[in-house]
């Protein structure tokens, strides 16, 4: 059974873009009887990132954290833009409300080094001193671990803040180590572009590490969500994969590319069934057929057949 890579989308970050069936953000409000799923407000969940960081780029908190919560409720297991709405509030001295976020950065991506360093700052803000000790604690452990690694500048420099904001000295921490897009004229097309790249040369491990710097700037974009399943999926690291896929539909509930790979991932774990209710649905997507929805059957057509 051989697998096919298709660019999903290439170029510039315009190229980025994409048409999604408009989502439905969490929230209420309304009347006349409506449930509040049909009369909350839509949102672009990748629009609303990158606005949220152009607003935080122009020190625009305020507007920083609308966008970021309307991208998250979209979104909300978006590690970076949980991370970036702590951000936001930290930028406006309100620990009490960046502590949940990045908590939650935490949660969907325990790598994140960036929220690592800022929750053990909020948590020594917020009179925490524990919490505040355990989480320097831990990055000292991994600054450790990490010897002579690629990221041995990074943790030390987010050690040393972290250390610098516990002595009272807060102007150095409050940014970014890398990515985010918060530099003017930033962007990640070539990053992107190389991880499509490695991703067709088998290079899956470079590939995810080069998706999840192209995320910080581009946001949960279903492109790249999709493709760090498929990375995941080459690994045979399923659940993860499935974890991808699903972040990508929930962006972008008609991303052909993603209902495609899913349904793959589907027929790898056994579920005949479950990848035929992807083609229906890519069926009904394709009225003119599409290569997605034939690449998909051919595959159920080979399981069953094997």
């Amino acid at each position: 059974m051989r697998y096919s890579i298709k660019l999903l989308a290439a170029g510039t970050a315009l190229a980025l873009s994409f048409n999604a069936t408009a989502i439905q953000a969490a929230g209420g409000g309304g009347g006349g009887g409506s449930s509040p799923s049909a009369s909350a407000p839509r949102y672009d969940a990748t629009a609303e990132y990158q606005k949220g960081v152009a607003e935080l780029r122009a020190k625009n908190y305020k507007a920083a954290v609308r966008a970021f919560k309307r991208s998250l409720s979209v979104a909300p297991k978006n590690a970076n833009g949980q991370y970036l709405l702590g951000l936001s509030y930290m930028k406006m001295d309100s620990y009490k409300k960046a502590r949940r976020p990045l908590e939650k950065a935490l949660k969907y991506d325990a790598k994140l080094l960036e929220a690592q360093r800022d929750l053990a700052i909020t948590y020594h803000k917020l009179g925490q001193a524990e919490k505040a000790a355990d989480a320097l604690g831990a990055l000292q452990q991994r600054q450790t671990a990490c010897g002579a690694c690629a990221q041995k500048a990074e943790l030390g420099a987010a050690v040393s803040a972290v250390k610098k904001a516990m002595n009272g000295q807060d102007q150095a921490f409050l940014a970014p180590l890398t990515g985010f897009g918060l530099a003017a004229g930033t962007t990640d097309d070539a990053v992107y572009l190389s991880a499509v790249a490695q991703i067709n040369a088998g290079q899956y491990e470079t590939a995810l590490a080069e998706l999840q710097e192209a995320g910080k700037n581009f946001g949960p974009h279903p492109d790249i969500l999709t493709y760090m399943g498929f990375a995941n999926r080459k690994l045979k690291r399923f659940e993860t994969a499935e974890y991808y896929y699903k972040q990508a539909l929930a962006v972008a509930p008609n991303h052909l590319g993603a209902i495609e790979y899913y349904g793959e991932l589907k027929i790898e774990r056994g579920d005949i069934a479950g990848a035929k209710q992807h083609l229906a649905r890519l069926d009904g997507l394709c009225a003119f057929g599409c290569y997605e929805a034939e690449e998909l059957r051919r595959w159920i057509v080979e399981a069953q057949s094997s």
